[in-house]
């Protein structure tokens, strides 16, 4: 029997996969040797299960400017970004200088450094949100926006949007999981615990709605009245590809969530420092009760913030919530972000990114209209990706069914193309740096170009 025009691409991409996969491990020795050592020390061989890769994990040797460069010499633009944590590049002067000066004057006191205050100011002064607290990760900020939320409210329950991610405590880590049929109905998606050592009775306090869906969320408060703490929420959803918001949608969620007494957080961890100076809080008009950052925020040291109104932070101040952390504003850390603040992610660089994430984006609109491949390209400020379905996706449900085979098979191209992207090319986007130009931009896309000929057999 002939093959259809999708199983005809089907199997031309396992083909490329399989070839790809094996030009991948031929091009990478010393990091199947530190494969095989690190697994005798550590779990799993990675310091994380987000760095196991398909066909291996990348060992990087360092970086510099806008490059990274793996144990065997290989060189990569690095458009992964640390997970999206590197906005400024590898090794800027202004970060080198400010940590290399702090940690000659001592690296930790459990007590406040200037350099905390200047931080705090300028986040004010960007996101509009008066009072800051810092911490050393996306999910410890996440987890005190959702302790903030019940304290302030003394309600249990929060909510929170199917397939987002905010970090791996307890009280998020639900619904981030692609199981059927236990995820339920698509309008009304059921709480399930994304993996292990989850208790049910924690499980059943997350409530969970659908992204871009503004009446199963009246839905929601209706019927779990004057017991909801509060929203959390990305802006525009990452991990999913990019899923922007639809028009009102935000101002709705708003007005719905303030109705009914409760509190408005912002997950802006991904998209903070990335998509605009105050993130997509300033850029799309909405104001939040409590913001939650990290990521390109610590300059590449680890760093979480929370920011709130003089109404909310007033917990925090008179002690009625303790937010407390042993490292929460180290001194290199807050060195190391007030550079990044202050002097590289400067309104210069903003605009910068505006004319390389234009370069890359129309690179690869020219290349899939050329070569007919089902995708298209979402991009906002420092953020990019490529989602493989001709139609925008506005939600978890439609993402899920999106080949993932596509977005394997551009990574591979990708990296064994000179350009480094995250491994979870399904889920994860490209990130601009400070130091990114032209040339970087231009091989992403003369790698998609060739993709994209490969995929579609031109």
């Amino acid at each position: 029997m002939a093959l259809t025009a999708d199983q005809t691409t089907q199997a031309r991409l396992d083909e490329l996969i399989a070839d790809q996969e094996r030009l991948f491990l031929q091009r990478q020795p010393a990091s199947a040797r530190m494969v095989d050592r690190a697994r005798r020390s550590l779990a799993g061989g990675v310091t994380s299960n987000w760095q196991i890769a398909r066909p291996q994990t990348v060992w990087i040797s360092h970086g510099a400017g806008s490059k990274i460069y793996d144990l065997d010499g290989k060189e990569y633009v690095d458009f992964h970004g640390g997970y999206g944590a590197m906005a400024v590049g590898h090794a800027h002067p202004a970060i080198v200088e400010a940590v290399s000066k702090r940690i000659g004057r001592g690296s930790h006191f459990a007590q406040p450094t200037e350099d905390a205050t200047l931080v705090a100011e300028e986040l004010a002064r960007r996101f509009g949100l008066p009072l800051w607290r810092f911490c050393n990760s996306g999910t410890e900020a996440t987890m005190d926006a959702v302790h903030l939320m019940r304290a302030a409210t003394d309600r249990p329950k929060i909510v929170k949007v199917e397939g987002a991610y905010h970090g791996h405590h307890d009280s998020v880590m639900v619904s981030v999981t692609d199981g059927h049929p236990e995820i339920g109905p698509a309008g009304r998606p059921a709480s399930v615990a994304s993996g292990s050592g989850l208790p049910a009775e924690i499980i059943a306090l997350t409530l969970v709605v659908p992204f871009n869906d503004v009446a199963a969320l009246e839905r929601t408060f209706d019927e779990h009245r004057d017991s909801i703490a509060g929203l959390i929420m990305e802006p525009v959803m990452m991990n999913a590809g990019i899923i922007p918001p639809q028009p009102e949608y935000l101002a709705r969620v708003e007005s719905i969530v303030h109705d009914n007494g409760a509190l408005f957080a912002f997950d802006e961890v991904k998209t903070g420092l990335t998509v605009g100076p105050g993130g997509v809080t300033k850029s799309m008009g909405v104001s939040p009760d409590i913001i939650t950052l990290a990521k390109s925020l610590g300059g590449g040291l680890p760093c979480g913030a929370i920011g709130g109104s003089a109404e909310i932070m007033e917990f925090i101040t008179d002690g009625r919530y303790e937010q407390v952390g042993t490292f929460n504003g180290n001194p290199l850390t807050m060195a190391s972000a007030r550079a990044a603040l202050t002097e590289v992610l400067t309104e210069d660089v903003y605009r910068r990114w505006d004319d390389l994430r234009s370069v890359m984006v129309e690179g690869c609109e020219s290349a899939i209209e050329a070569c007919d491949v089902p995708a298209h390209v979402v991009a906002l400020g420092a953020k990019g990706c490529v989602t493989f379905s001709p139609t925008p996706v506005t939600n978890y449900r439609e993402f899920l069914e999106i080949d993932d085979r596509f977005s394997h098979c551009h990574w591979l191209f990708q990296h064994n193309g000179g350009v480094f992207l995250p491994p979870w090319g399904k889920a994860e986007q490209w990130l601009l740096s400070a130091q990114h130009d032209d040339d970087d931009a231009g091989r992403f896309v003369a790698n998609f170009a060739e993709f994209a000929k490969a995929v579609s057999g031109r």
